[in-house]
């Protein structure tokens, strides 16, 4: 993986997010931009409205593990200094 971050650093690709709006007939349009969006290529990642019945059914017994003071040790590293 660290070959393709680096591929992609030399190439000097950069990435932008931005908020958009997609119609029913699949038309992409920037909620906060006053300029076009400009011609190319993106990845397009989108929200949906549904959610999955097995992450909700997982949640409970996920939680069970996360909780426990082990979890919290075996994490503590990457927590901000108290």
């Amino acid at each position: 993986m660290l070959g393709l971050v680096s591929y992609w650093t030399r190439r000097n690709i950069v990435t932008h997010t931005i908020e958009v709006e997609i119609d029913a007939v699949g038309v992409v349009r920037p909620l906060e931009s006053s300029s076009p969006l400009p011609r190319g290529r993106a990845l397009l990642t989108w929200q949906t409205s549904e959610v999955d019945e097995t992450l909700l059914l997982s949640e409970a017994a996920l939680a069970e593990d996360w909780l426990r003071p082990e979890e919290d040790e075996a994490w503590a590293y990457l927590q901000p200094a108290k």
